[in-house]
């Protein structure tokens, strides 16, 4: 029973050396995968261990006719896993938080198209990826957060692309928070093509969005910008977005279907 239950504790985790870029990466920024591969190195010989014990002592056991035998092997084996179990013990609890964290992983699929929706919180990048894909995001009750990436699908061209909405941020990667790290690795090692949402009416200020911005392109990834909030804009709020960005060279697109329009012709006909 013991050795079937380690077992399921294995199973319960990917195999790391068969990790895509952004799961492998994102292992490693938010845990110690030193100490992850020890824990799963240990739970597997402890599970080996006493599989080597039990078909020692059952053989002890099924030849032995003696009571007082029979008890002394008993107490022998139970000490001896009870010893294997209290020497993994620290890697079963580093386990259990292992998996709280990546309990939190997003869901992202490899081998498909995919195109990373970027920009600050709140610029309208969940509202975007509804009118893509008709996915509902999961919206947090605070203002300004993201309680997880929001992962959304559309047929085009009848082929399926992948998008992500990711939540930008200006600060360091070892000053991002684990939804901010799981942002930037996802654009990093998943995006086709990012689309970076600038917000006219400045939730962030517009300077910061132009900051934002050439860190995006800074990443080498083809990346369309899309004016958003345009139906409560004023068109001098959207003449001053077009000059503050026009410095990065892209194409602004100002419409849903001019953006479809665009991903297909990039990521599917191109």
């Amino acid at each position: 029973m013991l050795d079937r239950h380690l077992m399921g504790i294995l199973r319960s985790f990917p195999s790391l050396d068969s990790l895509t870029e952004f799961y492998n990466e994102l292992v490693r920024t938010t845990l110690e995968y030193p100490d992850l591969k020890k824990a799963l190195g240990s739970v597997k010989w402890a599970m080996d261990k006493i599989d080597e014990f039990s078909g020692k002592y059952e053989g002890k056991l099924r030849k032995c006719q003696h009571l007082r035998k029979i008890s002394d092997y008993s107490s022998e084996y139970y000490g001896r896993v009870g010893s294997i179990m209290k020497q993994v013990k620290k890697h079963l609890k580093y386990l259990d938080h292992a998996r709280q964290v990546m309990r939190d992983y997003p869901s992202i699929k490899s081998g498909m198209p995919t195109v990373c929706i970027a920009g600050f919180p709140n610029v309208g990048k969940t509202t975007l990826l509804l009118k893509l894909t008709g996915s509902a995001p999961e919206i947090s009750n605070y203002a300004f957060t993201t309680k997880k990436l929001n992962v959304g699908y559309a047929t085009m061209n009848r082929e399926k692309v992948q998008f992500i909405d990711t939540p930008g941020t200006l600060d360091r990667v070892d000053k991002m928070n684990p939804i901010e790290k799981q942002a930037y690795l996802s654009i990093k090692y998943c995006a086709d093509l990012v689309v970076f949402v600038a917000d006219p009416t400045e939730t962030y200020p517009l300077q910061d969005q132009k900051r934002l911005l050439a860190r995006v392109l800074k990443g080498g990834k083809p990346v369309f910008l899309y004016i958003s909030k345009t139906d409560i804009s004023s068109e001098e709020q959207i003449r001053i977005v077009e000059n503050t960005l026009k410095s990065s060279g892209l194409v602004f697109i100002k419409t849903i279907e001019n953006l479809k329009n665009e991903i297909i012709h990039l990521l599917i006909q191109g």
